[in-house]
């Protein structure tokens, strides 16, 4: 059936009586008379050609038909509804749940958020960092940027950035640091990934010592530690550029690797609404981080 010619009174009082049971409760719900709820009706089933209603005394009764019907009517309506309901003071309100790495949210997205408010003030965004290890379907979230090489079973992955991985220290640490040999005079902090330190000294063309440092699963606390001076990691440095340009790190060589990027990640399972495509084309139409 054409768009045009779909009847949409008739569907509507027919969903409605459906899920009433009675013409009566239809009319008091769509605020009409109860004749015309049954004129709806009548002329619903001439159009399709077949009866959707079992007229009983103990009430409506649906026919093979009406139930194939109904259902779908009920879920459609719904989701019309669910849609007018967002729309407050004649603008589209939509939240979207962010989950995103801690390390990606301080150095990258925060700083660049109020530009995507200012361009969309009908979506509204609840950010949850996170140490990259998220289960999107579980913690209620529509989107989850992450750090990876894309390949999560069951999720769209669009790639956001690349960001190289080098060693970074204290400015007093950097001073006694003259060839990469002499990294293995100092603490060596590590991430989850522990193959990284032992590709660095790879790219560095030096022999990796053995790697006993302590393991964290966040970026921004190693880098808190590095800057008390406590130790040396390797860290994602354009997401740490506000400490490099102040002078609160250092950068001691230019050797740098890389192990993965950050992408945009969201559920297949999941129907795409239009704040999750405004948020992705914004986040993926951004400046990028320098190259290298």
């Amino acid at each position: 059936m054409d768009r045009p010619n779909i009847p949409l009174n008739a569907l509507r009082a027919f969903e409605v009586a459906a899920r009433q049971g009675s013409f009566t409760r239809a009319a008091i719900e769509l605020r009409v008379t109860q004749a015309a709820v049954s004129h709806q009706l009548i002329a619903l089933e001439e159009l399709l050609g077949t009866t959707l209603f079992l007229r009983t005394p103990k009430g409506l009764v649906l026919t093979d038909e009406g139930t194939a019907l109904h259902p779908v009517l009920t879920q459609s309506f719904d989701r019309i509804g669910s849609v007018l309901d967002r729309f407050l003071d004649g603008r589209y309100q939509e939240t979207l749940n962010l989950g995103v790495v801690t390390t990606f949210a301080t150095g990258y997205l925060i700083e660049r958020l109020p530009d995507f408010q200012a361009k969309h003030p009908g979506v509204n965004l609840r950010l949850f960092t996170n140490n990259n290890r998220v289960d999107i379907a579980k913690e209620g979230l529509d989107i989850a940027i992450r750090f990876g090489e894309g390949l999560w079973p069951g999720l769209h992955a669009a790639p956001l950035l690349t960001t190289p991985l080098t060693p970074l220290c204290s400015p007093e640490v950097a001073q006694a640091l003259k060839i990469p040999q002499d990294l293995a005079d100092h603490p060596l902090f590590r991430s989850y990934r522990s193959d990284e330190w032992e590709l660095w000294f790879q790219q560095a063309a030096a022999p990796c010592p053995k790697i006993e440092g302590p393991v964290f699963d966040s970026s921004v606390a190693m880098a808190d530690m590095v800057e008390a001076g406590l130790g040396i990691a390797l860290l994602p440095y354009h997401m740490f550029a506000r400490r490099l340009a102040t002078g609160r790190l250092i950068r001691p060589f230019p050797t740098e690797i890389t192990t993965g990027k950050y992408w945009f990640t969201h559920l297949k399972s999941k129907p795409t609404t239009p704040a999750l495509t405004l948020f992705k084309n914004w986040l993926l139409a951004q400046e990028q981080v320098p190259s290298t």
